[in-house]
């Protein structure tokens, strides 16, 4: 279980410098959906023990969904606290997709058990959290707690898109979870837009 899967990454390097710093409850916080023209995007908070290293945990990008959904279920039972909230579709419309994304990690951070006294964000900006918070680029790869975020959201968005796959069927949302391939363009052109597609994103379409 506290076996790092690249003993090169030091999984904890950023917290434990923030730790340091004097700080003393960490979340990380990562978003799963932004890029997809269907779906809301979805965000994570996560807090796990320091220190802790669970087998396997990586980018969910790099990760197949066998192990994602392995990790999901590890990340949850060994957290010290975790939450998963999302922005809808016309959320996004309404404020944009980088404000939506916003709104997604603030409501999971808002939503842990445990509040904490900082967020530790993936990327580069973080100007619309409403809470303490530092940023670290690719930190999905370099930090455990953004890392488990990413997975949690990604899973949680995934299993989401399976259930709007039946309720819109056609579209293929089952296989490309809504991100912008040339199925769903074509089933777009054919079907048109349906409740869960994001306008702002298919002006070029209409």
């Amino acid at each position: 279980m506290k076996t790092e899967k690249n003993e090169n990454i030091n999984w904890w390097q950023t917290e434990n410098a923030l730790f340091d710093e004097g700080w003393s409850i960490i979340c990380g916080v990562d978003e799963a959906g932004r890029g997809p023209l269907a779906g809301p995007v979805f965000a994570a908070a996560v807090i796990l023990p320091r220190g802790l290293l669970i087998a396997g945990l990586d980018d969910s990008k790099k990760l197949t969904p066998k192990k994602r959904e392995r990790l999901y279920d590890e990340i949850r039972e060994f957290a010290t606290a975790y939450a998963i909230a999302s922005a809808s579709p016309l959320e996004i419309d309404e404020l944009n997709i980088l404000n939506a994304t916003y709104l997604a990690m603030n409501r999971a951070i808002a939503a842990l058990d445990i509040p904490p006294e900082l967020a530790v964000i993936d990327g580069n900006r973080a100007t619309g959290i409403a809470v303490a918070n530092r940023t670290l680029v690719g930190g999905d790869g370099k930090s455990a707690q953004i890392a488990a975020a990413s997975v949690l959201a990604k899973v949680a968005r995934d299993r989401l898109m399976l259930q709007l796959a039946e309720q819109y069927p056609g579209y293929g949302f089952e296989r490309h979870k809504g991100y912008g391939t040339d199925a769903h363009y074509a089933a777009l052109r054919e079907l048109g837009a349906c409740d869960i597609h994001r306008r702002s994103f298919l002006r070029k379409l209409y």
